[in-house]
């Protein structure tokens, strides 16, 4: 069993944000923190103060986590980036709203007071009795991951602890945000005063400006009286708000937000549910079954559809039968449909699955695809526009020469470049039947045969090579190619120029996929200098489906001349920084060397070159931690560490230096997936390094000393190349079908109302196949219900031991 919570961010865009810099304008980006810790950092939008983002993230966080904050930034190259505002939206308020959260919120001014975190680990007891007078005792051990104030990338920390008008200080702990202090305060308690809070803070003692606040936490007396002793880690909080005068002139920031917070149960709770939704699709259907598919198709609504959509793809991937359920559903929209021109044209279950199972199953085969055409288009930075009404008229030639473009020439000149992309896209998707994924090339081919079977008739013969490229083009090709960032293509949007040079394209792409010219062109009559391209683009893209489409298993597109492209691979690659530290301190010059380092399935290896024979490797079941590292150890705030054990038993720390906090996270997020099953993983570390003799963040003189922060295994991004992980698949199609299992019971008794002279036998059998799912589900209800009994069980006796 595991609590597992998984947050889906999208950053939708920002308006009426102020201007930052004195071109009128600001370069807004978005830098999104958990508990003040970054983890993700958008594409910076140049020169707009309504910026566009678009960016789509799903966080697995420990269900330990508080808040999720939206800073807005405005990049400068020259200076440090200009502070816009921020959003902070508690888990609580997540919670409150498992629909989720959409919608517009107000941009509030950064007040460093509420910019606290970290905690502080204290021991608070009551001591006497009535002969004599009662002690308040507080016993400050140390405290971890405090806000970094100074120049320096640290803080000076003190605590001041306060009661009933009395106040102690401890000792000031310089260059730490992991300071350890051990020692104890006492106050006379006043019992005529129960309601006055015994309140510790913790400060950053600066020499020339005043002091900076770090958090506090406040204990209730009463409370305490009746415990006698409260010891552990207490997070640090805010001092209370304070009006902002800039409140409403921030701008706002657009976010859809959703917490999911999940139980996962062993996997043998949920075999009976898979078991049955395997028997649904599989191809002993015995005419019972299928009506389960059925059901969940009719109670899907829209809101929901493409997240199922994603669950069922990915289990049945794992089961091995995502072409049989694709083709259920396929049958199921079929039948439903009697005007060919508008198959697989809504947003149903079935064109989300299929969507769904492109992304997951085909994201390697279209980076392949549409790499080389994307950053050409992006270096290149050509003019391209074919709109009269939008076409800008720029001088040309060399000194001396000069004369104006005509909108002629610019048009000429823009259908060539076009013409060049697109006829290398072409190109790309016509060579690309030689390594297309297998799964892809079956779900077409079922999808190319049962439309087929559906409308035989002449006059639709096009019908079932528009139901391919539907998918291929219209929702998979020509939206990667319109937002390549969205698709992992690029890791920045594109410039205004660019972004119209790819629109066109997308167009153009459309269009072919359409397989019809005239259509755009009459729309858009500015199209037609394309037609030709497009027209030629149409008879090579119905050639490449037919390849596709009619060959078997072991012909040209055989396994045998297949790039091995397998969903759910942890496979990740690249130049990247790096320091090996073995039985040495760390170095004073810049320790860092460039390598490539690739994470297989069983090793992370690194060597000077990607080629190279020569190559240095840590086995990941020896890896005990993935953690990042504080900016002031080596001027950098995307260094990451990897802690792993030799065959000695001794620790060696192999750092690695990221170009940005994205590639510093997708590392992290990939390594921790990789290492997710590994047992002897440590529950602290040293965010800092051994230098000298002692450790910079806590200043613990002892190399072997245990760490004095905790591990964050459970913080990762959810990436196209994740491992599957049937359980947690399983128990979200099983929370879906609990929320409409009345709606699904009542669905399908209409479904089994016998007609007139109809067989009651067979209604029976499928009464019967229908109660055993719901008791499947009432099953895992009873399940889930005995782990939260006794997690309240749990609770409710260590409120009883702290209490006595």
């Amino acid at each position: 069993m595991a609590k597992r919570s998984t947050l889906f961010i999208r950053i939708v865009e920002a308006k009426n944000l102020p201007v930052k810099d004195i071109t009128g304008s600001s370069d807004p980006y978005c830098i999104v923190r958990i508990d003040n810790e970054a983890i993700i950092r958008t594409a910076t939008i140049w020169k707009t103060l309504s910026p566009f983002w678009g960016e789509e993230y799903n966080v697995h966080l420990p269900p330990s986590f508080h808040t999720v904050s939206f800073h807005v930034l405005d990049e400068d190259s020259l200076s440090r980036d200009d502070v816009i505002g921020k959003v902070s939206i508690s888990k609580e308020a997540l919670a409150a709203k498992p629909q989720g959260l959409d919608g517009w919120v107000n941009l509030t001014e950064i007040d460093p007071d509420e910019e606290v975190q970290g905690e502080i680990h204290l021991q608070v007891s009551v001591q006497g009795d009535g002969n004599v007078p009662r002690v308040l005792r507080c016993h400050v051990f140390e405290a971890r991951d405090l806000a970094k104030k100074d120049r320096n990338g640290a803080s000076d920390p003190f605590v001041r602890v306060r009661y009933n008008g009395k106040t102690h200080e401890s000792a000031v702990i310089k260059k730490s945000c992991y300071p350890r202090w051990n020692e104890s305060f006492e106050f006379e308690l006043d019992e005529a005063s129960a309601d006055t809070p015994l309140t510790v803070e913790v400060w950053d003692w600066d020499l020339v400006s005043k002091n900076d606040f770090l958090g506090k936490v406040l204990f209730n007396i009463n409370r305490l009286q009746s415990a006698q002793q409260e010891e552990g880690w207490f997070r640090l909080g805010p001092e209370k708000p304070k009006h902002s005068q800039y409140e409403g002139t921030l701008g706002s920031l657009r976010l859809q937000l959703r917490l999911r917070d999940e139980t996962v149960l062993l996997s043998s709770h949920y075999q009976p549910l898979v078991e049955l939704l395997c028997q649904s699709v599989g191809t002993h259907l015995n005419g019972n079954w299928p009506d389960l598919m059925m059901l969940i198709d009719e109670t899907t609504t829209a809101e929901s559809r493409q997240e199922v959509a994603t669950n069922l793809v990915k289990l049945f991937l794992g089961q091995g039968l995502a072409k049989e359920f694709l083709d259920v559903l396929f049958k199921l929209e079929l039948e439903k449909t009697s005007e060919p021109n508008t198959l697989f044209r809504s947003n149903s279950l079935a064109s989300k699955s299929m969507e769904s199972f492109l992304k997951v199953a085909g994201m390697q085969y279209l980076h392949r695809l549409l790499g080389p055409t994307i950053n050409r288009i992006f270096e290149e930075k050509k003019y391209v526009e074919l709109d009269p009404n939008k076409v800008e008229l720029k001088e040309a030639g060399c000194a001396g020469l000069h004369r104006m473009q005509t909108e002629a020439d610019v048009i000429q000149q823009s259908t060539t470049h076009l013409q060049s992309y697109l006829s290398e896209l072409l190109h790309a998707i016509v060579q690309s039947a030689t390594y297309c994924p297998i799964a892809l090339c079956q779900a077409f081919q079922q999808l190319y045969q049962r439309v087929q079977e559906r409308f035989p008739d002449k006059e639709y013969r096009k019908v079932k090579f528009i139901a391919v490229t539907s998918f291929l083009c219209l929702r998979f090709i020509s939206p990667a190619i319109m937002s390549p960032k969205l698709f992992h293509l690029r890791e920045k949007h594109a410039d205004a120029r660019t972004s119209r040079t790819l629109l066109l394209l997308a167009k153009a792409v459309q269009t072919i996929g359409n397989l019809d010219t005239l259509a755009c062109c009459s729309k858009e009559p500015w199209m037609v200098p394309l037609q030709p391209a497009i027209q030629q683009g149409i008879g090579q893209l119905k050639d490449f489906i037919t390849r596709l489409v009619s060959c078997e298993e072991g012909g040209d597109l055989g396994l045998q001349t297949r790039m091995s492209l397998q969903c759910g691979t942890m496979e990740k690659e690249g130049f990247l920084f790096l320091h090996r530290t073995k039985d040495k301190c760390m170095l004073m010059t810049s320790p860092f060397k460039k390598y490539y380092v690739t994470l297989s399935k069983d090793t992370l290896s690194y060597a000077r070159t990607q080629h190279s024979k020569k190559s240095s490797f840590i086995a990941l079941p020896k890896i005990r931690a993935v953690e990042k590292v504080e900016e002031k150890c080596f001027g950098s705030a995307n260094v990451m560490q990897i802690i792993s054990s030799e065959d000695s038993g001794q620790m060696e720390t192999l750092y690695l230096d990221c170009k940005s906090v994205n590639e510093l996270n997708q590392w992290l997020s990939a390594l921790r997936k990789a290492c997710s099953h590994n047992t002897e993983t440590m529950s602290s570390y040293h965010p800092g390094v051994y230098k000298g003799d002692k450790w910079s963040c806590c200043h613990q003189k002892d190399k072997t000393d245990p760490g004095c922060d905790k591990t964050r295994h459970g913080v990762t991004l959810q990436e196209w190349y994740d491992p599957l992980d049937p359980d947690l698949e399983s128990q979200l199609i099983y929370r879906h079908l609990l929320g409409v299992r009345q709606v699904m019971r009542e669905k399908y008794q209409e479904m089994i109302k016998p007609e007139e002279g109809s067989d009651s036998t067979a209604g029976q059998e499928k009464l019967d196949g229908v109660t055993r799912f719901f008791k499947v589900l009432q099953d895992l209800q009873d399940a889930h219900s005995a782990v939260e009994a006794a997690e309240r069980s749990q609770n409710k006796n260590f409120l009883l031991e702290l209490q006595t």
